[in-house]
């Protein structure tokens, strides 16, 4: 009996040895950039568009309400320089002035006139690049906020990178037709949605006209949006045009109305400007915003084993809003496990409250611990009936 009992203890010693630590996770059912994770009862009913490629985006939620092909890799035009504003504007060089250098003058396309040694800074440029979208205006952008345009072209790749668009490359910084020149809707939705959280992004792309004095130039300019909604679409708040001939016509366009920001791309569509309306109007009145809980609303208590306490408390880091047909049932359930192993640290994901509109799921809400709990000093007997 003494040597059964001796080997019961050094089974539970070894096993308590190796008892796992509740590892911290990434939130689930994250909206990757380039896939189509809409909702489930979304679809292209209702919405008459031509396009090649289109997607309708809800910019806070990244939640794709409408979809056609918008996974397909294509061309994108002017609509590059979305990319390019973004990536001038994240350099931190708004205000410094800059001398035209002969290399960013006379580009094929769409120009704003530059003359060699004539002083722009980087903030009249952009209004340059995404008013007139010109083409010597991106080349500017380019070689004042990196060197180089390829050095700046870098810089480009880098960031979609970051964001996530798998399905993007760029080859230039104004957006004439290259193969290695590419990006899809669905892409270009997301990274619209990131750039518009740039206040100064969001001031120039819905700037209707800018003037431009002479003064260390050798004339005046006035810029006009070429952005037809802007003042014609209740809510409209940019973006940009994209037209060459392999590409067709591309436009982004985005609208805010109360809680609701969308974002709309359309790619190679010869009616460009009726699919935009008509997927705004789809969106603004098919969805409504729904605040579901605010921050650390969600808030359960889980049994911790081995801490210096004995319980742990979890909840939802942020508010959580989503975009959701109008009318829709909203449910919940609360996915956590018995108990949790120290140590445990503040912010480690826990479990998670799945959300359901009309019994579908449409979003996972990551519960994550709100305090550090250090793993307790064990004596011999608690870590055997601990």
């Amino acid at each position: 009996m003494k040597r059964f009992l001796l080997v019961y203890i050094s089974v539970c010693l070894v096993i308590l040895s190796f008892v796992p630590v509740f590892e911290a996770k990434t939130g689930l059912n994250a909206f990757t950039p380039g896939s189509v994770a809409s909702y489930a009862f979304s679809g292209k009913d209702g919405v008459p568009v031509v396009a090649e490629s289109a997607v309708l985006l809800d910019a806070k939620t990244n939640k794709i309400l409408f979809a056609s092909n918008a996974q397909k890799r294509l061309g994108m035009a002017s609509t590059t320089k979305i990319m390019t504003a973004l990536v001038a504007l994240e350099s931190g060089k708004l205000k410094e002035s800059f001398v035209i250098p002969p290399e960013a003058t006379g580009i094929e396309g769409s120009s704003i006139y530059l003359m060699t040694g004539e002083i722009f800074t980087l903030e009249e440029l952009l209004y340059g690049l995404m008013l007139e979208s010109g083409n010597d205006a991106a080349t500017a952008v380019a070689i004042a906020v990196a060197g180089d345009v390829e050095s700046f072209v870098k810089l480009m790749n880098r960031k979609a990178q970051q964001l996530g668009l798998s399905d993007t490359h760029f080859d230039n910084p104004h957006g004439l037709s290259s193969e290695k020149h590419y990006t899809t809707a669905a892409d270009l939705a997301f990274l619209t949605a990131c750039a518009l959280e740039n206040p100064e992004f969001l001031k120039i792309v819905s700037t209707k006209v800018y003037r431009l004095s002479s003064e260390g130039r050798k004339c005046e300019r006035y810029f006009s949006n070429h952005n037809k909604l802007l003042g014609n679409y209740e809510g409209m708040i940019g973006v940009k045009t994209g037209y060459t001939k392999s590409t067709g016509r591309c436009l982004v366009t985005a609208a805010e109305r109360g809680d609701m920001r969308l974002v709309a791309v359309t790619l190679n569509s010869s009616d460009d400007w009726n699919d935009h309306r008509s997927m705004l109007d789809y969106g603004f009145g098919a969805f409504e915003v729904k605040k579901v809980a605010s921050k650390n609303e969600f808030r359960f208590e889980v049994a911790l084993t081995g801490g210096e306490t004995k319980t742990l408390y979890v909840s939802n880091p942020g508010e959580v809003s989503l975009c959701l047909p109008s009318g829709t049932e909203i449910r919940t359930s609360v996915s956590l496990p018995p108990f949790v192993y120290a140590p445990v640290s503040e912010g480690q994901y826990v479990g998670s409250v799945r959300v359901y509109a009309n019994e579908v799921l449409v979003e996972e809400v990551p519960l994550c611990a709100e305090s550090t709990v250090k793993r307790k000093k064990l004596s011999f007997f608690e870590k055997l009936f601990d």
